[in-house]
């Protein structure tokens, strides 16, 4: 099951990223993963929060522009090679990685990574038949 990554769009001025966080903050939304990436323009937070549907409210009125969209969250073995494994898998199967990141959480030496990949029937298949854990939202604590 896929969960929702909000992508907030962030002026280039010095201050923005904490205003965002802090309204999330005070309105006691718990950002569990976050990733930034910027251009000369423009600046891009990708986020997973606890409650997607509250913080996309708050951060809609607050007069943000943002996006929703389905990523998936896999669980990958904490140690060395983990990752690497699970890549070589998705490239064997032909399954483009588009962008990833991590979530904050760890658990039973599991670490757990957020993709957005190019064919998702595919995806899920390739993972099934290697017993590859897709996390879902409840695992996650997600709402």
């Amino acid at each position: 099951m896929n969960i929702h990554q909000i992508s907030v769009f962030l002026e280039n001025r010095t201050g923005q990223l904490a205003e965002i966080t802090k309204l999330l903050a005070e309105s006691n939304v718990d950002i569990r993963a976050i990733s930034i990436a910027e251009t000369a323009d423009y600046g891009l937070a990708r986020m997973i929060v606890d409650d997607s549907h509250k913080a996309s409210t708050i951060l809609l009125q607050h007069g943000d522009i943002l996006s929703m969209t389905p990523v998936w969250a896999v669980e990958v073995p904490d140690r060395p090679g983990g990752l690497s494994e699970l890549l070589a898998v998705l490239a064997d199967a032909h399954v483009d990685v588009e962008y990833m990141y991590s979530l904050f959480a760890h658990k039973d030496d599991h670490a757990y990574m957020v993709m957005r990949i190019s064919d998702e029937p595919k995806f899920i298949s390739t993972l099934g038949d290697r017993q590859i854990k897709i996390m879902t939202k409840a695992e996650l604590d997600l709402k």
